[in-house]
């Protein structure tokens, strides 16, 4: 095939969400510019009511970016800098940035085999006098096991403040990721399940008084102009996103549907692919496959391939947190945690996105099986 005819599959794409949405969000801009409404105001407003009614919250606070939005979870819950936060060692790096940068102290530990997930026995083993907060982290688009760990948290005195940037609609036992804990942070950076036309994130709990303190803390300790109660950063959700967000928001549910089904044809597809390892949804999940992430050997090597046939892919991550160079002086030797160590070599992210067509996901298993034999489709 001659590469201008070959199908390409992109791991993702956002293009397409904007095209369907485009009629409905232009003239709502174009009122924004006019009003010169560029902060704050009734965008935000109702973008933080309908996102909160979505998950079932009492409240949600809009930020800059998931990252600040990580950071004002722990302060806003009462994390003081010198305690110990325990996270995942395969989650992006955020999360360990945001402990850091408030002055908490990183504790890594492992995940499970099977979702590649916090996993509460290597929490349990984590825990020290220090322990102030755990931060289970709902990956791919999967819900954690919270309810195994807040019963850890409640043995130390910590609280869960959850990451689910990647599980935006996702459920465990019917109940909403960013709603199992204490508080969550999730972002909606572009490519999310919900995404922004730019940086974004949010803050979500029911409790009023951490929803009081991190609205403080995200607008330079203030509620009213010129009047600071605490130290706080300028981290705000702007207009213009807010209005992206509620347009799409309408459709999170019948997007992450479609990602769904995407996922399931993937599962058929793949099933009698001995040599790739497919996700499967832990009992008590509605998983919403942020990323569908296979398992296999010479994962370097089938990439290429398949990059070669057309097929974009991803890797999430490459290098679990003490691997990476910033992390390095973290002092943890390669073998502490070891199942997450072992995934960041096998895994691969394949596309899945709402607007993937059945021709391409079957243009990238096809693709996936020739790899896998050595050759090219």
């Amino acid at each position: 095939m001659h590469p201008a005819d070959q199908l390409r599959v992109p791991l993702v794409d956002i293009a397409a969400q904007h095209a369907e949405i485009e009629h409905e969000l232009a003239p709502q801009l174009q009122d924004i510019l006019r009003r010169a409404a560029f902060i704050g105001g009734k965008e935000v407003e109702l973008f933080e009511r309908q996102f909160a009614d979505f998950l079932g919250a009492r409240h949600c606070i809009g930020v800059g970016n998931g990252t600040d939005a990580l950071e004002l979870a722990l302060r806003g819950a009462g994390v003081r800098p010198g305690q110990e936060v325990i996270v995942p060692a395969n989650t992006f790096i955020a999360t360990v940035e945001a402990v850091v940068r408030m002055g908490a102290v990183p504790v890594l530990a492992d995940v499970d085999e099977e979702h590649l997930l916090l996993d509460p026995d290597a929490v349990a083993s984590s825990v020290t006098s220090r322990t102030a907060a755990i931060i289970p982290v709902h990956l791919f688009g999967q819900v954690a096991p919270v309810e195994r760990l807040a019963e850890i948290a409640v043995r130390c005195g910590a609280v869960i403040i959850e990451d689910a940037a990647q599980a935006q609609g996702a459920t465990r036992f019917g109940r909403s990721a960013g709603t199992l804990g204490h508080v969550a942070a999730t972002s909606f950076y572009p490519g999310k399940n919900l995404g922004a036309a730019g940086d974004a994130g949010a803050v979500i709990t029911d409790d009023d008084g951490t929803a009081r303190m991190v609205r403080l803390l995200s607008a330079h300790g203030s509620e009213r102009k010129y009047e600071h109660e605490v130290m706080g950063i300028n981290s705000r959700l702007d207009t213009i996103q807010a209005a992206v967000l509620l347009t799409k928001l309408k459709r999170l549910p019948e997007w992450n549907e479609h990602r769904r089904q995407a996922a399931a044809l993937y599962q058929a597809l793949l099933a009698d692919l001995g040599a790739v390892r497919t996700p499967r949804s832990a009992a008590g999940n509605s998983d919403v496959w942020h990323v569908f992430v296979v398992r296999l050997a010479e994962r370097d090597r089938v990439a290429a391939c398949l990059n070669e046939s057309g097929v974009s892919t991803g890797v999430h991550y490459p290098a679990p947190i003490h691997h990476t160079e910033a992390w390095r002086r973290l002092g943890l030797a390669s073998g502490s945690y070891p199942v997450a160590e072992a995934a960041a070599r096998q895994i691969l992210s394949l596309p899945i996105y709402p607007h993937i067509t059945v021709r391409q996901q079957e243009h990238v298993v096809a693709s996936l099986r020739a790899a896998v034999d050595g050759g090219q489709p």
